[in-house]
C-alpha cells in the first residue's frame, strides 16, 4: 500500500507542486522495504512479548491477546506517531527522493502500527488459538531438556500446565 501512495502522489503527479517533477527510482521501494521492515520488528516484539507473559501467566490465548493489545496499544500508538512525525519532517526537504522516503516511510509505520499491529496480527492469533503456541518435536524437546523459559516461572508451573 506505501507504494501505491508513492506511486500516486509522486509519479501520478498528484504532488507535483509540493514535490516538483519526480521519479521514483528503484532504489526508494528497496530502501523504504528495509527500513520499514526493521521498524516493524520493534512493534511486532513489543506486542508478541506481552502476549506471551500472559499466555504464561494465564495460558488462555483469547485473554493473552486481548491483554497483550491492551498493554502495548498505547505504546505502539505513541511511538508510531512520533517516527511518522519524524519521517514526515523528511518529506519537507528541499529533495525530492529524501521527499519521497519520508512520505513512504510515514505511511508505512501508520499502517502498520494501525492495521497490522493493530487488527491482522491479534485476529489472526485469536483465530489460531493453541497453534500460536506450537513448537516444532527438536525444539521443544531442546527447551524441555534444558529448561528454556521466562525468569519468573519455575520449571514445576510450566510442567504443571503442561499436563493439564
Amino acid at each position: 500500500m506505501t507504494l501505491g501512495v508513492l506511486e500516486r502522489r509522486f509519479q501520478d503527479g498528484h504532488l507535483e507542486g509540493f514535490v516538483g517533477d519526480f521519479t521514483i527510482t528503484w532504489t526508494v521501494p528497496v530502501l523504504l522495504f528495509c527500513i520499514a521492515f526493521g521498524m516493524s520488528m520493534d512493534y511486532e516484539v513489543f506486542l508478541l512479548s506481552r502476549i506471551k507473559e500472559e499466555w504464561d501467566r494465564s495460558g488462555d490465548n483469547q485473554l493473552a491477546v486481548a491483554r497483550g493489545l491492551e498493554r502495548t496499544g498505547a505504546m505502539v500508538t505513541a511511538a508510531a506517531g512520533l517516527i511518522a512525525i519524524v519521517w514526515l519532517g523528511f518529506a519537507l526537504s528541499g529533495i525530492s527522493y529524501l521527499k519521497a522516503i519520508g512520505l513512504g516511510l510515514a505511511v508505512a509505520v501508520l499502517m502498520d502500527a494501525t492495521l497490522v499491529r493493530g487488527a491482522l496480527a491479534p485476529a489472526f492469533m485469536r483465530l489460531a488459538g493453541r497453534a500460536n503456541w506450537w513448537a516444532p518435536g527438536p525444539l521443544a524437546r531442546f527447551h524441555r531438556r534444558f529448561g528454556l523459559r521466562d525468569a519468573g516461572h519455575t520449571r514445576q508451573e510450566a510442567d504443571g500446565r503442561k499436563r493439564s
